[in-house]
């Protein structure tokens, strides 16, 4: 099985300049003009631009070519998760397993971009105003809750952090969003490497839907497996990667959950400065083109 090599970009709030706005479609400028908060414009427009820059570096395009959709799965609205629109056939054809996500969290906005896999981004700031307790009644399985509170009070909300970056990276990886069943989604501890040691069915049947789908394939089941590498940015905020591919898993007894065991193949992570690339955009120089595995 190939690998998938994953390029994550970081930047910050400061790198939201007027002029990358010319790099947005019409869809996004019209988003953009319609986000009220300051901060939130500069983030959707850092993560416009950057997801261009880096997409276009990969598929050989100018950062404003690069063909981009937002349609909303349930309104049809330009709001829903961001995806490539790529032809059918001709040259990018063969660049339609590229799957890129975007995240951010106070000053600091990520884009990873998988290869040969559908990859899921998340990152929290770590001096974030969080009601620990309310999240984790919410976010965390029994057994979590337990560990958690487990700790001294003083370690609870980084070790909430380094869990909830996990789980939130491994839905946006499915594709679900944070409407799925969070307590049911259940992984290792914050200091052990991160795994994904069972999830709820409402999970696995959604996944298994939109692989047959894709395969057109009605009477297969092809099983997924995660791979989650955690991040830290600034060396201070937490991040997590997921990267989704068709593999095998162990599925455990009648209550629905599944574990884990097949190997995704190898999951190669450069991590990229997107500052300096938002930089070099704006200052006229050109952004090295990223040659797959780089």
């Amino acid at each position: 099985m190939p690998g998938h090599p994953v390029h994550v970009w970081w930047a910050g709030l400061a790198d939201a300049h007027a002029d990358l706005l010319a790099l947005l479609d019409p869809v996004e400028r019209r988003r953009y003009g319609t986000i009220v908060d300051r901060a939130g414009r500069g983030r959707f427009l850092v993560g416009c631009a950057l997801s261009r820059l880096a997409l276009g570096g990969l598929l050989g395009l100018p950062p404003a070519d690069v063909p981009l959709r937002r349609v909303c799965p349930r309104c049809g609205g330009p709001h829903g998760k961001v995806r490539l629109d790529l032809p059918p056939s001709g040259p990018l054809s063969e660049r339609s397993g590229l799957d890129f996500s975007v995240a951010h969290s106070g000053a600091v906005i990520g884009v990873a971009v998988c290869e040969n896999g559908r990859v899921g981004l998340d990152v929290e700031e770590a001096d974030v105003g969080l009601d620990v307790d309310a999240a984790a009644r919410v976010a965390l399985a029994d057994s979590e809750l337990a560990a958690l509170y487990s700790r001294p009070p003083a370690e609870r909300k980084p070790a909430f952090l380094r869990t909830w970056t996990r789980k939130e990276a491994v839905l946006k990886a499915l594709g679900v969003g944070l409407g799925a069943p969070l307590r049911g989604l259940e992984l290792s501890g914050p200091e052990q490497p991160p795994t994904v040691l069972a999830w709820p069915e409402q999970l696995e049947q959604i996944e298994q839907l939109e692989q047959l789908e894709q395969l057109g394939q009605l009477d297969a089941r092809p099983d997924l497996s995660l791979s989650l590498t955690d991040l830290l940015v600034d060396e201070t905020h937490p991040a997590a990667v997921a990267v989704e591919v068709a593999a095998t898993a162990t599925r455990a007894g009648a209550d629905g959950a599944a574990s884990v065991t097949g190997a995704p193949g190898e999951v190669r992570i450069t991590v990229r400065d997107g500052s300096a690339a938002l930089a070099e955009h704006l200052g006229g120089a050109t952004v090295p083109d990223i040659t797959p595995g780089a």
